[in-house]
């Protein structure tokens, strides 16, 4: 076999990119936040979209939004990035952490409708969903759930950019707060870059006055002149960035289409090997953002192997409940979240992208045919 090392992931380049960010460099006339944001919010079909620093700026300037205080609750997945619960506790707020499905590694709805059944109070602010690898939970349950508790949801899109939910964009779909991320979790990128986005003109309102330090000025007072009116920080994406991550938005459906190609091929050389396990491949709007497999043992042993024949791998999430900080601040069990902990023991994040060759991808599956031959 041919010596390559296929990295995990890998940022795009284009002609389109090299365009915008020389228009930047140059000094043209060109706002590129703004023209991101508008390009945006016309890609995902949502009313507004607020250009911040970083994936994790916008979640946090969600819960800005939502003027998450002292004491409040937000559910989230056990099974996500350390993120979701860290804009919480930034807050002194409390995360709650709701056990996964088997199969989506998504929250359990079934579950999360439990809690919020039995924790009916005015602490319960929010929950966050994350989708990860770009599949979405049943959306429909998920807002009537919403509406039925007084809960604001937010979706954690960092995946799902381009992602669709029967035919419509993630991000248009009907949540409160959607927010997305340019370099997404475990993802190499040469930008760094997030976008907030709804349909609540009062949420986009807040968000875009705390998104630069409460800042407020009279449009026919000097430019000098301003005041504070509330707490907020800087969340705000470089001009530089915005330009890079224009040529992103241009290019990711056809992005989606090769992810999905490349998906269809793992699965057809994958399926019935002995030791592996599949993702299910029944919804056409999967985009595969990640491909995540499972290892019947061994995983990080596996892991290994991959990575000594040039094969970089990722892990999708080690679950929240694991980590010493939330472990030990909310007295958690190992066995606490059973489903999680089941998946984390097996599941494995091969590479996928866009920019992928043929060639890339019989490597990926030719290492793992090789390691399955060897393994007991």
């Amino acid at each position: 076999m041919k010596s390559l090392k296929i990295p995990f992931s890998k940022y795009e380049s284009s002609r389109e990119a090299h365009s915008n960010v020389s228009d930047a460099l140059d000094g043209e006339d060109i706002n590129q936040v703004e023209e991101l944001e508008n390009e945006f919010a016309s890609y995902v079909g949502a009313d507004y979209a607020l250009a911040t620093s970083h994936g994790t700026s916008a979640l946090h300037l969600a819960m800005l939004a939502l003027d998450l205080k002292r004491g409040d609750k937000v559910v989230c997945s056990v099974n996500a990035h350390p993120n979701v619960p860290e804009v919480v506790r930034h807050f002194d707020a409390e995360p709650i952490f709701i056990d996964i499905d088997a199969n989506s590694y998504n929250i359990n709805l079934d579950k999360l409708e439990a809690y919020l059944e039995e924790n009916k109070n005015k602490k319960l602010k929010a929950v966050v969903v994350t989708h990860l690898a770009g599949a979405t939970v049943n959306l429909e349950h998920l807002y009537k759930m919403a509406k039925e508790y007084k809960v604001k949801i937010v979706e954690d899109a960092s995946d799902a950019l381009g992602a669709t939910y029967k035919g419509k964009k993630i991000g248009s779909t009907g949540a409160d707060i959607v927010c997305f991320n340019f370099s997404s979790h475990l993802k190499k990128s040469i930008c760094n870059g997030g976008m907030l986005v709804t349909n609540n003109s009062e949420i986009m309102e807040r968000a875009r006055l705390l998104s630069n330090h409460a800042i407020s000025r009279d449009v026919d007072a000097l430019s000098y002149i301003y005041d504070v009116v509330d707490i907020g920080n800087d969340y705000s994406m470089s001009e530089l960035n915005a330009a890079y991550i224009r040529s992103i938005i241009t290019d990711r459906d056809s992005a989606i289409k090769r992810q999905q190609a490349i998906a269809v091929r793992y699965s057809q050389e994958l399926d019935n090997q002995e030791h592996i396990s599949i993702p299910d491949m029944q919804n056409p709007e999967h985009p595969f953002s990640l491909y995540i497999i499972k290892i019947d043992k061994n995983r990080d042993s596996f892991a290994v192997e991959l990575r000594n024949l040039g094969v970089e791998t990722g892990l999708h999430y080690i679950p929240l409940h694991l980590l010493l900080y939330y472990k030990s601040k909310y007295m958690l069990r190992v066995n606490d979240y059973p489903v999680a902990l089941r998946s984390y023991q097996q599941v494995l994040s091969l590479p996928i992208y866009a920019d992928m060759s043929d060639e890339d991808v019989n490597i990926v599956i030719k290492s793992i045919k090789k390691i399955v031959k060897t393994r007991v």
